[in-house]
């Protein structure tokens, strides 16, 4: 019974962190109609900063990593995303693709392939006890960042200006354009907001190991394809149904590394069958759901976001 609390807190941790990556890739796609596949390199680049100034103070620290996150976002937004703004979805998720493999390449060329070892709050992964059940202090944190990000995200989209000028950009960028809304600055608003919250993945993502992390070229790839897959089968159109998919992901994720063999250390498993019963839950959503797990029916495009 006691294994049984365990698993499921550790998976409900897993699923938050998991649904604030997703937040993060719901709004961008909300917006630009794109699907990020070089989101967790923004997060890899806020881990190596984290990991270069291990010695710093831990609030100068994380402070770097912010700004390493929101510089690269506005690189990409005006490098990449907005002189092909115009392109096909296929276009623009290619593009993503070789963003995502061209920073790998440079962290490798920079960085070597060995890693760096990220400390972040060594506090917050001590433990309370409650009962029998250990819940570590960055698993209350995670929880609460994350709810926090969805309630300030939705607030900033449905009661503030340029969250009601970026529904209507996503909605049709040129047709808020005639209407007077600077689409081009509210997609750079709306990237620089998704790339704090992939800062703020980059701080909590290494705390959620209880060993030491080693950040390296690929670091957070797989859980950013986790998260992506997570998006589609919740919904991918709507901001609530692609975060409650990447929740519900991270929690599947969590729970059957908690019960099937394994090998390595939670969350991050090598669990011998792990990933085949992951997709194979995913395979299965889909074919009875097409539409996504939490969509409700078909959708207008007055309804995105």
């Amino acid at each position: 019974m006691t294994d049984d609390v365990q698993t499921l807190v550790d998976a409900i941790a897993l699923g938050s962190i998991y649904a604030l990556m997703a937040v993060g890739i719901g709004l961008v796609f909300g917006v630009l109609r794109l699907v990020n596949f070089a989101y967790g390199q923004l997060i890899m680049a806020g881990a190596y900063a984290l990991a270069l100034t291990n010695d710093s103070p831990v609030l100068l620290s994380i402070a770097l990593c912010f700004g390493v996150v929101l510089a690269l976002s506005v690189a990409l937004e005006f490098a990449a995303f907005r002189p092909l703004r115009g392109a096909s979805p296929t276009t623009m998720l290619v593009a993503t693709f070789a963003i995502s493999y061209l920073l790998q390449s440079i962290a490798l060329v920079r960085f070597g392939a060995i890693g760096k070892i990220v400390v972040v709050i060594p506090k917050l992964s001590e433990p309370v006890t409650i009962g029998s059940v250990h819940i570590r202090w960055i698993t209350l944190v995670t929880i609460l960042v994350a709810i926090g990000v969805f309630a300030a995200l939705t607030l900033l989209l449905t009661r503030t200006t340029i969250g009601l000028q970026m529904r209507a950009a996503s909605i049709d960028a040129e047709t808020a354009r005639l209407l007077g809304v600077r689409a081009n600055a509210v997609i750079t608003a709306a990237v620089l907001v998704s790339g704090v919250i992939a800062a703020i993945a980059a701080v909590i993502l290494p705390m959620a190991v209880p060993e030491r992390v080693l950040v390296s070229p690929d670091y957070a790839l797989r859980e950013t394809i986790i998260v992506l897959v997570g998006v589609v089968v919740g919904g991918i159109d709507r901001l609530l149904s692609a975060t409650l998919g990447g929740f519900t992901m991270g929690f599947a994720v969590g729970m059957f590394s908690g019960y099937l063999p394994s090998t390595g250390a939670w969350p991050f498993t090598s669990s011998v069958y792990l990933d085949s019963a992951v997709f194979m839950l995913v395979i299965l959503v889909l074919l009875l759901r097409p539409e996504g797990l939490f969509a409700r029916g078909r959708r207008t495009a007055v309804e995105r976001l």
